[in-house]
């Protein structure tokens, strides 16, 4: 079910308008966030628009041309992450990875000729960042991402039987102060991490297995305590 990123003009409404949305299949608007710029691949971001996240989808419209406008599935969206590191891109932002469907596309994150001609290939976009001129609203468009994302499972995963995960990170997990909420605290995390948060590279597996280490590390450590108590060690 990937299509990737694709174009968006299909607005109702006077002025600049707003989305139509497939209301019929019970697709309802959850957000709408103004004045933000949006990235795609290495290219740089478009003049600010309004951004829309539906139950389905998240569409951005410019309000300069009623006739540009993006979107995309939240099946097509394999990763989404806050970014706020100057030296992974320049301002804060939403930065997610798509999934085109063309695995000769998302073997990496290069950027394609076609990024860089003055035609878009929309098809060849794996990377897209969305800059709110506000970035204390940061926090709420990741929060609102991570519960759309719920509502679009990936049916295919879910039929092989085995749970996959795209391990998506806020700013708190990844800066988790191992100090505080207890001893069983199972984030032990870089607490200055040089990548955005959440970023993988397009390797969810190394994500997930350094994740699973650094959990299991922690309950091998709480049971060794338990050991040492038994036993009556020091």
């Amino acid at each position: 079910m990937v299509g990737g990123l694709r174009l968006f003009t299909e607005r109702v409404g006077e002025g600049m308008g707003e989305p139509v949305l497939d209301t019929d299949n019970g697709e309802e608007l959850v957000h709408g966030q103004t004045q933000v710029s949006i990235a795609l691949g290495n290219r740089p971001p478009f003049s600010p628009g309004t951004l829309y996240i539906s139950t389905k989808q998240v569409v951005w419209l410019s309000d300069v041309e009623r006739e540009k406008g993006y979107a995309v599935d939240f099946f097509s969206i394999s990763l989404h992450a806050v970014s706020r590191d100057p030296e992974a891109y320049p301002a804060p932002c939403i930065y997610t990875q798509i999934e085109t469907g063309d695995e000769e596309d998302e073997e990496g994150l290069e950027p394609s000729d076609s990024e860089s001609n003055d035609t878009l290939d929309l098809s060849k976009i794996t990377e897209m960042r969305l800059i709110p001129s506000d970035p204390t609203q940061l926090d709420v468009l990741f929060e609102v991402f991570c519960e759309c994302a719920e509502l679009n499972p990936d049916l295919e995963q879910d039929g092989e039987g085995e749970e996959e995960h795209n391990w998506i990170f806020s700013a708190d997990q990844m800066d988790h102060d191992p100090t505080e909420g207890g001893e069983d605290s199972e984030w032990h995390l870089s607490q200055d991490p040089p990548k955005p948060i959440g970023y993988s590279n397009g390797d969810h597996d190394l994500v997930r297995n350094v994740v699973e280490l650094h959990i299991n590390d922690q309950r091998f450590e709480d049971a060794e305590e338990m050991e040492h108590d038994s036993n009556g060690w020091p």
